[in-house]
């Protein structure tokens, strides 16, 4: 196909004139139909020639090889314009035109033909013209490739032609020369290096968006193959059902240039796509790269920095916080560039996958160098974290328990002042429970000095640093927590020392108090053994063996009233070496030893009466038993015998005195009456038994005087007994007194 010469945008107004068209019809020799409509207006040659030129540079050289037919119009001209046209042709196309149909009006120009005859002109003008009116054109071509104009079915609209026309050589021009652009790229790029200088880049940008001019030849295209495909359905019908215009042959539309301009096209976009995705892969890695080495070089050098020169654990809870809010701000600022890390990491994920092998050794070496780097270093900063966590959970049990120990000391301190056993009891548990939270608490010191250690012997070294000596920061951490763990167990061993003397202090407190209270308990049970001694032990028996019984049950009760006595006057005597070793000069218990004594003496002397009582019962009911069972008896027998039951009557009516001069009687009256009306009846007996022996000894007085005589010495033997009876126990009492004197005077000593 020949190239255009001539643009439609150069001469549009004159084609849009319509001077002369290619319809798309053909002969009989299949050559095309030219129609030159020449109008009633003077037609200008010159536009008529553009025109030509332009339509007769359409078609391919093997069409025009087949010749044209011309249809010149001439209806509504004149003559001369006619054959000035005609003559016109033989300077414009005499080669391709093979006939010159010349439409003349009906018998309009017969005369003036005569004059001109184009046949006879033939082999001047190089092809043949012939006359013929309308409706005679059909002798030479087939109506359907006529348009409407000559009775014709052929369909021709020539604004659509030329608006096609116009979009053709637009996509021609502009492909023509995107190709020329993408063609020089594409081939530069083949011999450049990787790199390159902003002038190469500036000459990736085409003229032309390839993706709109691919766009418009797809739709040029479509147009074409479109009206080519109904042009050949109605080229036998007069185009029903088709668009308005008939198609031309491929030749004349020229499909295949648009397919080939299309085809060339997409293979240098193509080509041009892939060198812009190359460049622009080869710039995401550079432009990775940059980030990369960014992000290593400030977490190797700035980032390194700032935890290098973070090594201390703070002293105290306060400065370990201290330090943790400036990690966290260290932390924050490698967040940041974690942030550029996670996010170069997912670029570097998704170039991988779709990468060359070049390229992924490449990404697989800044992915591991950038991996490595923020791995290391994230691994500082958790060992950092941990490490200052220890710290603070170590510091925070040091500040407790030191608090604990102050809290134990402050008490051991104090004087230890209670009111009873109970509260020492109480403190003592108290002091226990506090020296077992020290030890757990020390115990938990060691557990968190143990792990913050642990820690900071685990921390990561930094590269090309020695793994195996330990910094001079990391030596004064160790030497501070041994330093702090050494400190509290020395504390804490002192309490403990000073525990085991306020204890054993406590206990004998509490052995103290618990003295006084056996020996107070002693003195309210040999009171309630007075009590019951002096309420209860009345009754005196019926007969000697009901008597001897309650003798020795006496007896017993005054055993255990003589135990409790012996039992609280050695508690008294163990208070008094208590208060000695605990230097107690003030205690509450001085009066217990002399209410124990008066009690005792209260007892004793109460006893005694009681074992008297006793005794001389059973002499009585002794002696009345006697009296009363022999048939033979004395009057002197007689007599002792009421002389004895007179005497206990009369020692029922007396009181108890005791040594501060009170009195106190055996039981109620009544029970006194009881007891005394049984020795009553007895001698009431024992008095019909001395009427019946008067009765039988009358005749004897002397004897009866006598025997009245020897029971007045037996009476004065008794009184005697009792009277030296009397004496050694007053002896006895007055030795008791002294030794009491002499352990209440050590009481008060203490």
């Amino acid at each position: 196909m020949s190239s255009v010469t001539m643009e439609a945008t150069t001469i549009l107004p004159v084609l849009k004139k319509k001077l002369a068209f290619l319809s798309g019809g053909k002969d009989r020799r299949s050559g095309l139909i030219l129609t030159i409509p020449l109008g009633s207006d003077q037609t200008s040659m010159e536009e008529l020639s553009a025109t030509l030129d332009y339509l007769l540079s359409i078609p391919s050289e093997k069409c025009k090889a087949r010749g044209f037919t011309v249809i010149v119009d001439g209806r509504k001209s004149q003559w001369n314009i006619v054959k000035t046209v005609v003559l016109m042709l033989q300077n414009v196309i005499p080669a391709e035109v093979s006939l010159v149909c010349v439409v003349k009006p009906d018998e309009f120009w017969d005369k003036k033909v005569t004059h001109f005859c184009f046949w006879k002109e033939k082999d001047r003008l190089g092809f043949e013209v012939i006359l013929v009116s309308a409706n005679k054109l059909t002798r030479y071509i087939e109506p359907c490739q006529l348009t409407d104009d000559f009775g014709g079915s052929l369909d021709y609209d020539h604004s659509d032609w030329l608006n096609k026309r116009l979009v053709f050589e637009k996509f021609t021009k502009e492909s023509t020369s995107l190709l020329d652009e993408l063609s020089i790229i594409n081939d530069a790029d083949k011999s450049s290096s990787v790199d390159k200088d902003k002038s190469a880049d500036c000459a990736l940008l085409p003229s032309f968006d390839p993706e709109t001019v691919l766009q418009t030849g797809h739709e040029l295209l479509s147009e074409l193959q479109q009206r080519r495909f109904n042009g050949s359905e109605g080229g036998g019908g007069g185009g029903q059902g088709g668009p308005a215009w008939c198609p031309m042959e491929e030749e004349l539309l020229a499909q295949p240039q648009v397919m080939k301009l299309l085809d060339s096209l997409r293979e240098q976009y193509t080509k041009y796509q892939e060198l812009c995705r190359q460049r622009n892969k080869r710039t995401q890695l550079d432009e990775i790269h940059a980030k990369v080495m960014q992000v290593v070089t400030w977490l190797q050098g700035p980032g390194s920095e700032l935890l290098k020169t973070q090594q201390a654990i703070g002293d105290s809870m306060r400065a370990a916080q201290a330090l943790q809010q400036k990690h966290e701000e260290i932390e924050s600022q490698h967040s940041e560039w974690f942030a550029v890390y996670v996010e170069l990491n997912q670029q570097i994920a998704a170039l991988l996958s779709a990468g060359e092998e070049e390229e992924v050794a490449e990404l697989k070496a800044l992915q591991q160098q950038l991996s490595d780097v923020c791995y290391r270093q994230a691994a500082q900063l958790e060992s950092r974290q941990n490490i200052l966590q220890a710290a603070q959970g170590f510091h925070s049990t040091t500040q407790e328990l030191s608090q604990q120990l102050d809290g134990l000391l402050g008490m051991l301190c104090a004087d230890v002042a209670p009111a009873d056993g109970a509260s020492i009891q109480q403190n003592l548990k108290l002091l226990e429970e506090k020296l077992q939270t020290v030890e757990a608490g020390l115990a938990s010191l060691r557990q968190k000095g143990a792990l913050l250690l642990e820690q900071m012997c685990s921390q990561p070294s930094w590269p090309l640093e020695d793994t195996e000596s330990p910094t001079a920061d990391q030596q004064d951490n160790v030497q501070q927590i041994q330093s702090v763990m050494e400190d509290m167990q020395l504390r804490k061993q002192r309490c403990e020392d000073m525990v085991d003397v306020r204890r054993l202090k406590m206990l004998q407190m509490v052995q103290l108090f618990k003295c006084e209270e056996d020996a107070l308990q002693a003195v309210e049970w040999l009171g309630e053994l007075l009590d019951a001694l002096l309420k209860t032990h009345v009754r005196l028996g019926d007969d000697s063996q009901e008597t001897r019984t309650m003798l020795d049950k006496h007896r017993k009760f005054v055993d255990v009233a003589q135990s409790t006595y012996d039992y609280g006057r050695q508690l008294l005597q163990a208070t008094v070496v208590l208060c000695q070793s605990l230097r107690c000069t003030t205690r509450s218990s001085g009066d217990t030893l002399p209410r124990l004594n008066r009690v005792w003496k209260q007892f004793s002397v109460s006893a005694e009466e009681r074992q008297q009582r006793l005794e001389l019962a059973l002499n009585f009911h002794t002696a009345a038993e006697r009296v009363l069972q022999q048939e033979c008896v004395e009057a002197e027998s007689l007599d002792e015998v009421d002389s004895l039951g007179k005497t206990l009557l009369d020692r029922l009516t007396l009181p108890v005195i005791f040594p501060d001069g009170s009195e106190q009687f055996f039981g109620s009256p009544s029970d006194t009456a009881a007891a005394a009306e049984g020795v009553r009846e007895r001698l009431l007996l024992v008095e019909e038994r001395r009427l019946q022996l008067q009765e039988a000894r009358l005749h004897d007085d002397e004897e009866q005087e006598e025997e009245v005589l020897n029971g007045q010495d037996a009476r004065l033997d008794v009184i005697g007994e009792e009277l030296s009876e009397k004496e050694e126990q007053d002896e006895e009492e007055e030795e008791a007194g002294q030794q009491d004197e002499d352990l209440e005077r050590a009481t008060q000593d203490c």
